[in-house]
């Protein structure tokens, strides 16, 4: 999938070359940053439907008796009471509690009713994680009669695309043989693609996004992948679809709050602190870390992350100090202009004695003290219809 002289690439490569993307090094993937404006990508999303090709996302697979078991005892979020469909944020974390990774994992049946486990982790930790499940599957546990586990990275067999907006069931519903509009909110279910291109192919579509939009995540085999993405722009173009890059897929998950990993979220920073102890069921199995988080969880934090819209027009980027009095009291770990409040936004930890929301703060953007205040997380919450 990668070489020390090249960067990877998605089954969509040549596409994005060919229509104008503008491709970057990301994670060690060469991605599409945009097509066109990013500005005009990020509100087609909101206002009616983006796709973005994701397929440069880890995906891990566990399937075998033992599977459940032992991915509870990997992840921080309960998996055996999964019901079929269900998909799951979660983390993983090491000993010490620090963040290795935030990902989804779902649960499905194959076209044979077997039961098995698809995570989906950030590009930039597929192999450490990889490597963190090789760490703890042992070929005696992975081999243990009666609770056999087989692990595999399908990352390079499929891509992976994110289909986002309030126009994501019309635009996806022509191509898959499920009810999209009965699917609820982080569920999904192996579906058939109907294009006739696609073969008839197996793939998974998922109730879920990282926009705060109502959307899709699919899954489709790497052979059939342009075919897919081809038929979803020209279904799309009534609605005024657009492809979009992972530019504006930044600009959209700040503006929803969500944590990205190598920001909001890292090895030094714990779940509690982030605001992510709904992700940790500290009660049951026994993770990587949890005895140290159910010791943070009973101390005062020291830091917690917080949102901050800025009174001025200059966005503070990741690094710059919050400032209290003159005196750094945080850090931005991210910040962009929102398209959609027309205003600087960012998100930081700062202490937790001075998150209170409405204060106001300075923040220090290089070497010029720009007003802001603390402000309750998302910036944007869509108008949810009846999920």
């Amino acid at each position: 999938m990668n070489t020390p002289s090249a960067l990877a690439r998605t089954p969509l490569y040549d596409w994005h070359c060919a229509n104008g993307g503008r491709m970057i090094d990301f994670a060690g993937w060469s991605m599409p940053v945009q097509y066109g404006s990013i500005m005009d990508e990020h509100n087609t999303t909101r206002s009616a439907v983006g796709i973005t090709d994701i397929s440069h996302m880890g995906r891990l697979r566990f399937e075998g008796p033992g599977a459940a078991v032992f991915l509870a005892e990997l992840l921080t979020r309960r998996v055996a009471d999964m019901a079929l469909g269900q998909v799951r944020y979660s983390l993983v974390t090491n000993e010490a509690g620090g963040i290795l990774d935030d990902v989804l994992v779902g649960y499905y049946h194959n076209s044979y009713g077997q039961p098995y486990y698809v995570l989906v982790v950030n590009a930039s930790n597929r192999l450490k994680i990889v490597k963190w499940i090789q760490d703890h599957l042992s070929e005696e546990r992975a081999n243990k009669p009666g609770e056999e586990i087989l692990f595999t990275d399908v990352t390079s067999l499929w891509a992976m695309f994110a289909i986002q907006g309030p126009m994501s069931v019309e635009l996806l519903q022509p191509l898959v043989d499920e009810d999209l509009a009965m699917m609820k909110y982080y569920r999904g279910a192996q579906a058939q693609i109907l294009h006739p291109r696609a073969q008839r192919q197996g793939g998974i579509v998922s109730r879920t996004g990282y926009t705060g939009e109502d959307g899709f995540e699919l899954s489709v085999g790497a052979t059939v992948a342009t075919a897919v993405w081809e038929a979803l722009l020209e279904q799309g173009k009534s609605l005024g679809v657009l492809p979009t890059g992972l530019g504006c897929r930044d600009t959209l998950r700040l503006e929803a709050g969500m944590p990205l990993y190598g920001h909001e979220l890292s090895e030094s920073i714990n779940p509690i602190e982030a605001g992510l102890t709904f992700a940790c069921h500290l009660v049951g199995y026994d993770f990587p870390g949890r005895d140290a988080l159910l010791a943070i969880k009973d101390k005062p934090l020291s830091r917690v992350r917080i949102g901050l819209e800025s009174t001025g027009r200059r966005v503070a980027r990741e690094g710059a100090a919050i400032l209290l009095n003159d005196q750094k009291i945080g850090e931005v770990t991210s910040g962009t202009f929102s398209p959609t409040l027309q205003r600087p936004i960012a998100m930081g930890y700062i202490g937790a004695e001075h998150a209170e929301v409405g204060r106001e703060v300075l923040l220090d953007i290089r070497g010029r003290k720009e007003s802001a205040r603390i402000v309750e997380l998302p910036f944007y919450s869509r108008q949810k219809k009846g999920k």
